[in-house]
């Protein structure tokens, strides 16, 4: 425990030092960006490709809860499960399809 508590210290010591000792108003190069660019460009394909494959998975998950809420009847359990269901589907895919613009506007 000791150990834990002296290594927590130290590093609340020796992080703030080296975080100012970088400079972080380096101007980045042409080649920076091509390269950056070119390491980024597969990361963006398995990004696409999950993004389409998640709605294409809510889109069949949204009519087994519309059809779940439809032959319900009057069992109120089933159409709130159905409900939320559909709320949990549709909330996902917001922040699925959200998120790029949400890090595009943070990191601009």
């Amino acid at each position: 425990m000791k150990t834990v508590v002296l290594l927590a210290l130290l590093a609340l010591v020796i992080v703030p030092t080296m975080v100012v000792a970088v400079d972080f108003n380096q101007s980045v190069s042409v080649q920076d960006k091509a390269n950056f660019d070119e390491m980024l460009s597969p990361v963006l394909k398995i990004y696409n490709f999950i993004k389409y494959a998640a709605t294409a998975i809510a889109v069949v998950c949204i009519v087994f809860a519309g059809i779940t809420l439809m032959i319900s009847g009057n069992d109120q359990a089933k159409r709130e499960q159905a409900k939320m269901t559909g709320m949990y589907i549709i909330i996902g895919l917001v922040v699925i399809w959200v998120a790029p613009l949400i890090v595009q506007y943070v990191a601009g």
